[in-house]
């Protein structure tokens, strides 16, 4: 059966390891891409692709997925991406269907299996809160004398041979890997704790690797992409700012579907009828599952707040949260808000590819993106932080972008961080509770 895998550099290629790229009966003609810029015009290198594929596989653009079909002879089309409107998943399966197609969603099989515990942090769109979550679970598990070795959902847009399986544990492993700043984003967390965390190409291989030093794996998953190691616990986000999301986006309702807790995160700062909503969601889809509503406490690190009152500030938020994710606004936003500070629209100023992604995303709000997967949009966000009449730049991204950019003005990174509620279950007591059944 010959078939073509549409991807965006991640999942796609997690998909064609696991299920097909040993497998006689399947010949894989070509990956497709979207998401992510600058990814198709490449080919799935012959090292990664086997004996089979002495050529390698050709990775071309989404939009020539009908001429893919008919030229290529192609009867099924795997779908291998995520945080997608449900009407775009079902828009993908017209097109093929009607170009000739079957068109297929993989589920729990594409999912590696661990000799060690697995815990799974997952969401129902990217920007839910997963980044400082697994960060307050790698102190709960640190305070328990556990030691938790991170394994990230793929973000291989660079040399993918020399990305199989990479390890992260100081400064200089981000620089040897020439991270992103989407990687650094996700990364960074567990070198500031002393923790490690993998990624790369191969998840099998980084599953062995990891689990060397690891008493436990934690799975840090993407987007709202299903786990790609199968979690033994499973905790998912939902998120109250965007209700009724996990019923329109895919894969979001098979997450919470398969949780064992479910997080309303950022309740703190939602409608508390948003929050009921989703708890009420929560409870319809995944009775079994226990739900927590948590919040995200926001602070500005080397200043006090209350300095930013009637300062100009242009806020550099999350890149995937803003763009595909969907939300018009971010911790730094909700912080310069809150101070009363002045927010400087900086759409007018956009440099480069800064206004391809603003052509792309029409509905983006008063923020920049923290878009950085090559030199030259790294380039494009100094310059149009440069050209901006501001006093600060307040980041609302996990990183330190001072280490990256030089935009001439000083920039305050906005913390945020889980907390618990006193009035909700405590999450390090659902933890020593499953603890204490894998010791049984």
């Amino acid at each position: 059966m010959r078939i073509a895998i549409i991807g965006a550099a991640g999942r796609d290629f997690h998909n064609f390891i696991m299920l097909y790229r040993d497998d006689p009966s399947i010949e894989v003609v070509a990956f497709t891409a979207a998401q992510i810029p600058g990814i198709d015009g490449r080919r799935f290198p012959a090292e990664l692709a086997g004996p089979r594929y002495p050529d390698g596989i050709p990775i071309v653009p989404e939009s020539d997925l009908e001429n893919l079909v008919e030229k290529e002879s192609i009867q099924r089309v795997i779908f291998a991406y995520s945080d997608v409107s449900i009407e775009h998943v079902a828009g993908l399966a017209a097109r093929c269907n009607a170009a000739g197609a079957d068109f297929v969603l993989p589920g729990s099989r594409t999912m590696a299996r661990s000799r060690k515990p697995v815990l799974g942090v997952g969401a129902v769109r990217t920007g839910c809160g997963k980044s400082q979550t697994t960060r307050y679970l790698l102190d709960l598990l640190g305070e328990r004398g556990v030691k938790a070795v991170g394994i990230r959902h793929p973000m291989p847009y660079g040399d993918l041979t020399a990305q199989v399986v990479q390890r992260f544990a100081t400064w200089d492993d981000l620089v040897e890997h020439r991270c992103t700043i989407e990687e650094r984003e996700e990364y960074e967390p567990y070198i500031e704790r002393g923790r490690v965390v993998y990624a790369g190409v191969d998840y099998p291989k980084i599953l062995r690797e990891a689990e060397q030093e690891a008493d436990i794996i934690l799975w840090d998953g993407g987007n709202n992409d299903l786990p790609l190691i199968r979690p033994d616990f499973h905790i998912v986000l939902m998120d109250p700012h965007r209700p009724g999301h996990t019923r329109g986006y895919y894969p979001s309702e098979a997450q919470v579907r398969m949780a064992n807790l479910i997080l309303i995160a950022k309740s703190g700062t939602a409608p508390p009828e948003a929050v009921e909503a989703e708890k009420a969601l929560a409870r319809q889809l995944a009775p079994e599952a226990r739900i927590i509503a948590v919040n995200s406490r926001m602070t500005v690190m080397s200043l006090d707040e209350s300095d930013l009152a009637g300062k100009r500030v242009v806020c550099v938020e999350d890149g995937p949260t803003t763009t595909h994710g969907g939300m018009p606004y971010g911790a730094a936003i909700l912080v310069a808000r809150r101070a009363g500070a002045i927010i400087v629209d900086p759409r007018p100023f956009f440099e480069g590819e800064l206004k391809t992604t603003y052509a792309k995303y029409p509905d983006l709000g008063p923020l920049i993106p923290a878009m950085g997967y090559s030199k030259k949009q790294k380039s494009d966000l100094e310059a149009t932080l440069r050209s901006i009449p501001a006093d600060y730049i307040l980041s609302g991204t996990p990183i330190d972008l001072a280490r990256l950019i030089d935009p001439g003005k000083p920039i305050l990174r906005v913390r945020y961080d889980l907390e618990e509620l006193d009035t909700e279950e405590s999450l390090g007591s659902v933890l020593d509770e499953w603890f204490a059944s894998l010791d049984s």
